[in-house]
C-alpha cells in the first residue's frame, strides 16, 4: 500500500511539473508575442540558410552578414546551418543571438551527427542503414544522445532527424541509405530510439520526410516525385513509422515535396503545401499536434511549381508552422499579406503558428540563451566519435555467407593476398593485413580496365592460399552501380570463382548485388579507418559478428540475413540466420 501511495505522489509530481513548465511556457510565448509587429509574427514563422559549402574551392560559406540583415529588420524565427567551422558558427550563433529582439530556433539537418555537415572538422558517425544492422536498439538511443550533445554544444536546438522513411525502393536517388531500411517495424523502433536520445537530452528530434520518401526514383531537390500507391497501400507501410513516433511524443515533423495522388490529386501539388495531407490527414486523422516544417521551399520538388514566395503562402494554408529556406524573406512576407488580403489566410493563422513556434521556443531552450563558449569546442563535438563508431561496427558487420570456416582465422603461416577494388591508395586494411600478417597487397581502381585481370588473377590463385578482396570507395547514390566499374566487378567474380577468397563490401549495402555469389561474403556497410580496422579484426576473431542486413540485396541475401551464432563452429554446427521478428 506504501508503495501505491508512493507511485501516486511521484505521478502527481510530475504531471504538476508539467502542468508548471506549460504555464511558464505559455506566459512567456504570450509575453514574447505581444512585441512582435504583425511583419515580424510571420516572420517567426521562417528558417533561413545561415551556411553553405563551395565543393569546388573547398571552403564554407557564410551567410551571416545577410542572416543579420533579416534578424534586425524581419525577426526570422530561425536559422539552419549547414556547413561550416564550428569556431566560427559559434561566433556566428553568438552575435545573431545578441542583435535578436527574439530568439533564434538553430537548426541543423544532420542526420549522422554534426560531421555530416562540418565536414572541415568533425568526423561523421555511420549513416541510419549501417544502424539498422545493429540487433541492440539501446545503440541507436545512445547514438541519439551524443548526436544531442554535439548539437548543444553548439548551440543548437533542432536536428532534422531520424530519418523514418522506410527505404522500399533499392534505386531511390534521395533516402537510400538515409533510413533505417526496408521494414517498417525497425524504422519505427529504430527512430523512436533516435529520437528520445535528442530529445532526452534537450535537442528537438524532427520525423522525416511525411508522408514517407522511401518508394521514389526521382530526387525531390530537382523535381516533383510521384507515389502512385493506394491510401490502404500507404497506411500499411510508409505511414506506419510516423504514426508510432508520433505516439512516442516527437516534438516536430518535417514534410515532403511528393506528389501522391491518392492523398491529394491537384495537379503538380507537393505533399509539403497541401492542406489534404498536412492538415487533413496528419492533423485530423493521425492526430499529430506537433511542430511541422516544410522541407526546403528552394527545392524544385515545389519551387519548379509555386515561385516567387507562393510556396510559403500555400505552405502557411497547408497547415504548417515553420518554412525552411523560403528564399527571398521580403518577398514571401508580402505575398503573405497579400493572401490575407485575399481572404486565402487571416492573421489568426498566422498568429496561431507564430505562439506554436514560439512555445517550442522556450521547451527547447532559446529563451533562456547562454553565449556559445568557443574554447576547445572542435574537440569537445568530436569528443566520442571514434567509440561511437568502434561499438557500431561491431555490431553492424554483417557475415552473409562463410563456405571456408577456416577462412576467419589468419594465421602467420598462411599466404595471404589483399587486393583492394576502388582504391590505388594504401588504406588501413591494406596496412594492418600487411603488418600483422605479411600480407601482399594490390589496388585495382574504376579507373582501370580489364587488360589487367587476367594477369592479376593468375599470380594472386598461383601464389597465395586466402585472398581477402576489398571493395572500397563506393557511391552512396545507386546510379551507375555506385560508380563501381564493371572491370572492378569482373575482377572480383574471377578472384571469386578461382582463388580462395573472402569479399568485404565497404559502401552501401545495395551494392552487395554485385558480389553475391562470394563464397565468403561480409557487409561492412561504410568505408573508413575505423570500420576497415574492425573489419580486420573479425579475421582474429576478436568480436562476434551480430549484424543483420537491413534490406534486402539480391534473391540470396534477404532483409534479415547474417551469421552470428555458431559463427566460429564448423559448418555441419551452424546455427542457421533467421530474419529479426517483431
Amino acid at each position: 500500500m506504501r508503495f501505491f501511495f508512493l507511485l501516486l505522489s511521484l505521478q502527481f509530481l510530475i504531471t504538476n511539473s508539467k502542468a508548471q513548465n506549460d504555464v511558464a511556457a505559455r506566459r512567456w510565448a504570450d509575453s514574447v508575442f505581444n512585441t512582435l509587429t504583425e511583419e515580424q509574427r510571420i516572420a517567426q514563422l521562417m528558417v533561413v540558410r545561415l551556411s553553405a559549402y563551395d565543393f569546388k574551392t573547398k571552403t564554407p560559406i557564410y551567410y551571416d552578414s545577410l542572416v543579420a540583415e533579416q534578424v534586425k529588420k524581419y525577426n526570422v524565427g530561425g536559422a539552419c546551418l549547414f556547413q561550416g567551422n564550428p569556431v566560427k558558427l559559434a561566433e556566428i550563433i553568438n552575435n545573431l543571438q545578441g542583435i535578436a529582439k527574439t530568439p533564434i530556433l538553430f537548426c541543423i539537418d544532420a542526420e549522422w551527427g554534426l560531421g555530416m555537415r562540418l565536414i572541415d572538422s568533425v568526423q561523421a558517425l555511420p549513416k541510419q542503414m549501417m544502424l539498422g544492422a545493429v540487433q541492440d536498439k539501446t545503440i541507436i538511443y545512445r547514438y541519439g544522445k551524443l548526436v544531442a550533445a554535439q548539437c548543444k554544444r553548439l548551440g543548437i536546438n533542432v536536428n532534422y532527424a531520424p530519418v523514418v522513411d522506410v527505404n522500399n525502393n533499392p534505386n531511390n536517388p534521395v533516402i537510400n541509405d538515409r533510413s533505417f531500411g526496408e521494414d517498417k517495424y525497425k524504422v519505427a523502433a529504430y527512430g523512436i530510439e533516435y529520437m528520445k536520445g535528442l530529445q532526452d537530452a534537450g535537442v528537438m528530434a524532427c520525423a522525416k520526410h511525411f508522408p514517407g520518401h522511401g518508394d521514389v526514383a526521382v530526387d525531390s531537390h530537382l523535381d516533383l516525385p510521384v507515389i502512385n500507391k493506394s491510401m490502404e497501400q500507404l497506411d500499411s507501410l510508409e505511414l506506419y513509422p510516423f504514426r508510432e513516433i508520433f505516439k512516442a511524443g516527437v516534438s516536430s515533423v518535417m514534410v515532403a515535396h511528393l506528389s501522391i495522388p491518392a492523398i491529394d490529386s491537384s495537379k503538380n501539388r507537393p505533399t509539403s503545401i497541401s492542406k489534404k495531407n498536412v492538415t487533413g490527414l496528419m492533423r485530423n486523422e493521425l492526430g499529430y499536434d506537433g511542430l511541422t516544417f516544410t522541407d526546403a521551399l528552394e527545392m524544385q520538388g515545389v519551387n519548379k511549381f509555386f515561385p516567387d514566395g507562393e510556396a510559403s503562402v500555400q505552405s502557411i494554408i497547408a497547415g504548417n508552422d515553420m518554412l525552411c529556406l523560403p528564399g527571398d524573406v521580403e518577398q514571401s512576407i508580402q505575398k503573405i499579406k497579400t493572401a490575407i488580403v485575399d481572404g486565402k489566410l487571416s492573421w489568426d493563422d498566422i498568429n496561431y503558428h507564430c505562439k506554436r513556434v514560439l512555445l517550442a521556443k522556450y521547451q527547447y531552450g532559446s529563451s533562456k540563451f547562454t553565449p556559445v563558449n568557443q574554447e576547445n569546442i572542435t574537440a569537445e563535438i568530436n569528443k566520442g566519435i571514434p567509440e561511437m563508431k568502434r561499438l557500431i561496427a561491431e555490431n553492424a558487420i554483417t557475415v552473409l555467407n562463410k563456405k571456408d570456416d577456416a577462412f576467419f582465422l589468419l594465421s602467420s603461416s598462411d599466404k595471404i593476398a589483399y587486393v583492394g577494388i576502388g582504391t590505388a591508395d594504401t588504406n588501413e586494411l591494406g596496412r594492418g593485413l600487411k603488418a600483422d600478417y605479411n600480407a601482399a597487397v594490390y589496388y585495382f581502381d574504376y579507373k582501370q580496365n580489364n587488360s589487367r585481370i587476367p594477369a592479376l588473377v593468375t599470380q594472386l590463385k598461383s601464389n597465395y592460399s586466402k585472398v581477402i578482396i576489398g571493395i572500397h570507395a563506393c557511391n552512396r547514390a545507386p546510379a551507375n552501380n555506385f560508380g563501381i566499374s564493371s572491370a572492378a566487378v569482373e575482377l572480383a567474380k574471377q578472384l571469386q570463382e578461382q582463388t580462395n577468397s573472402t569479399t568485404l563490401v565497404f559502401g552501401n549495402p545495395y551494392s552487395i548485388k554485385n558480389f553475391c555469389n562470394a563464397a565468403n561474403l561480409v557487409a561492412c556497410y561504410e568505408d573508413d579507418s575505423i570500420v576497415q580496422n574492425v573489419a580486420a579484426d573479425l579475421f582474429q576473431g576478436k568480436f562476434l559478428p551480430k549484424g543483420k542486413l537491413p534490406v534486402t540485396v539480391c534473391e540470396q541475401y534477404k532483409f534479415g540475413s547474417g551469421i552470428s551464432a555458431g559463427f566460429f563452429l564448423p559448418p555441419t554446427k551452424m546455427i542457421p540466420s533467421t530474419p529479426l521478428t517483431h
